[in-house]
């Protein structure tokens, strides 16, 4: 597995678990990239509402097309690749996903993200 779909995956987990918790009544479907990128997510495709569907698409898209590698945390980032309504929402996930994990044990997500 590429580096590129390891952070895929992440993201998608990240994003399923944002959308479980603050979307649980929106109608849900199993996500499926739209884009003209191959995308290889190593699990099923997350049941996801349109909002978090169309996040997870624009997230694959941006990081498909990173310039920089080994790609930094965003946090670190020089190129800030998300447009500003994206960057504030991916945000929002992580902020949210990232104390769950840290709940459930999935200390190896959070690292991947701090380090």
């Amino acid at each position: 597995m590429s580096t590129v779909d390891k952070d895929n995956r992440i993201l998608a987990e990240f994003i399923k678990i944002y959308c479980s918790g603050q979307h649980k009544e929106a109608p849900k479907k199993q996500w499926a990239h739209s884009g003209n990128v191959e995308v290889d997510l190593g699990i099923e495709a997350p049941l996801l509402c349109a909002d978090c569907s169309d996040l997870l698409s624009y997230s694959v898209a941006r990081r498909a097309h990173c310039p920089q590698d080994p790609k930094p945390t965003c946090k670190n980032c020089e190129i800030h690749c998300y447009a500003d309504g994206y960057r504030s929402r991916i945000r929002e996930v992580m902020r949210f996903s990232g104390k769950r994990l840290i709940l459930h044990g999935r200390l190896d997500l959070i690292f991947h993200y701090l380090f």
